[in-house]
């Protein structure tokens, strides 16, 4: 059973856990409170740790999240060493966390359908640091003025300051493996430039 202070810890951990995810996500206070029937005062409350997380708050914010409520509020792990995968599907893609850290680097496989022709691409970004490895299909990366199509087994690596998008090169799907971190966090393993 937890004391006092071991609580304390636990909840003040909570909004800073809540802000890192929101923020890996690229998701704004104001479309988290469209999503969650939350006001954008209390969420931002809540990240600072001006507002005490409760099950009514952390809740719809889960289900946002697409991620276990346990995650939310950092509770120890019971054992079962296995991740439990759920995918989640986002901008047409479909992301599986392979870790379940909510802040710091993150894994996920990506799968992205076979390209719309008829769709411009919609350049983003956003803080942090991406790394991604193609398991199958030719991968589009824009980035900046770059139009680069990678072939599997290739690697990129960028910083998401730089204006980015994945897609499909052609009319197959594209899996990926992806390592995204906050800014300054970097994968250790280098491609050499060939």
């Amino acid at each position: 059973m937890m004391d006092v202070d071991e609580l304390s810890t636990v909840l003040a951990a909570v909004g800073p856990r809540l802000r890192a995810l929101r923020r890996q996500r690229g998701i704004t206070l104001a479309d988290l409170a469209e999503t969650t029937g939350i006001s954008e005062s209390t969420l931002s409350r809540l990240e600072g740790g001006g507002r005490r997380p409760t099950l009514e708050l952390l809740l719809p914010l889960a289900r946002a999240y697409g991620v276990p409520l346990d995650e939310l509020v950092g509770a120890p792990r019971t054992g079962d060493p296995r991740v439990h995968l759920r995918p989640v599907r986002r901008s047409g893609m479909t992301f599986v966390p392979l870790s379940r850290r909510a802040g710091g680097m993150q894994a996920h496989k990506l799968v992205i359908p076979p390209s719309r022709q008829d769709t411009d691409p919609d350049l983003k970004i956003h803080e942090g640091h991406e790394w991604v490895y193609v398991l199958s299909g030719r991968l589009r990366l824009l980035l900046g003025d770059q139009d680069l199509v990678l072939k599997p087994g290739e690697v990129a690596e960028f910083d998401t300051h730089l204006p980015h998008w994945l897609g499909s090169a052609d009319s197959d799907a594209v899996e990926l493996l992806v390592l995204f971190g906050p800014q300054g966090e970097r994968a250790h393993l280098r491609a050499r430039a060939t």
